[in-house]
């Protein structure tokens, strides 16, 4: 009987959850030839192809989609044993600093599973802006960060690519006309700097409608329907939907979220930073 390489199922479920080898090659730490070799060895493996060509792209199969499943827990019960085996005697203390992007979705059964595992080992969590959990990484007061990518650094255990997209209310807008109303966070934000970006490049014409510290506030204003905003799917929630292709806004890039761990944590931080840079994954 054959057996599954963690490591190339670790790569398709990378590329299920973007959508796209090349974020897939980014989330992994590979090149995109090399992520397009391991899905050749797994499709060897499984005896039938697993990716379909779409356009210039590539899309699941009906094999690959039943694979997703059956990847999701043989990786589980991988990640369960290591940690069990490494929480056992473990203790001390570890922070850990994230945006409200990964404290909504991703982060929490990781977390779960992590208390489980390590039950002497505290966490303290920081959840803010990137520039607030950056300053405290570089200040020695956060272990790990979680945050958007502002420039490549040495300490970076993962990077995750995730596609922007425009959100806006379930009801739809509440006033129309030609200026989009946009809702945004204050400056300094990657996010607000790519919508100004995308809509200048499109011509098309805007005003702030909203802005809000935290992302709490921006929801308020979107789910309301007086703004759109710029955010990846995992800002998805009851009320709140991309926004549909009528409303004629442009295309956004992908936001880059870097795993950085100090050279100085210990090893609760280690295992922490290592569970979620395994697991943690695009919506």
């Amino acid at each position: 009987m054959q057996h599954f390489d963690p490591d190339l199922l670790r790569t398709f479920l990378a590329f299920a959850d973007s959508g796209s080898l090349a974020r897939a090659a980014t989330t992994v730490g590979r090149s995109a030839s090399a992520v397009t070799a391991q899905m050749q060895r797994l499709e060897e493996l499984v005896g039938t192809p697993l990716l379909g060509a779409a356009g210039r792209g590539r899309v699941l199969t009906p094999a690959g989609d039943e694979l997703v499943g059956h990847a999701r827990r043989i990786l589980a019960v991988h990640r369960d044993a290591w940690l069990m085996m490494r929480g056992a005697k473990a203790d001390g203390q570890t922070r850990l600093g994230c945006t409200q992007d990964f404290a909504d979705s991703g982060l929490p059964g990781l977390l779960r599973s992590f208390a489980r595992s390590h039950p002497r080992v505290r966490v303290d969590l920081r959840v803010g802006r990137t520039e607030e959990i950056l300053t405290g990484f570089d200040h020695g007061e956060i272990d790990i960060a979680l945050a958007m990518r502002t420039e490549p650094a040495l300490d970076e255990l993962k990077i995750l690519s995730e596609p922007m997209i425009w959100l806006v209310s379930s009801e739809g807008l509440a006033l129309t006309g030609d200026e989009i109303p946009l809702g945004l966070l204050d400056p300094p934000c990657g996010f607000r700097s790519a919508a100004v970006a995308a809509l200048d490049a499109a011509r098309r014409r805007y005003r702030i409608a909203a802005t809000s510290p935290g992302l709490a506030g921006l929801k308020a204003a979107v789910r309301s329907g007086l703004a759109v905003t710029p955010r990846t799917r995992r800002s998805l929630e009851p009320g709140i939907i991309a926004a549909p292709a009528t409303l004629g806004l442009p295309d956004l890039p992908d936001a880059e979220f870097a795993l950085r761990l100090s050279a100085d944590a210990g090893p609760a931080s280690s295992d922490l930073a290592a569970l979620l840079a395994d697991g943690l994954a695009a919506v």
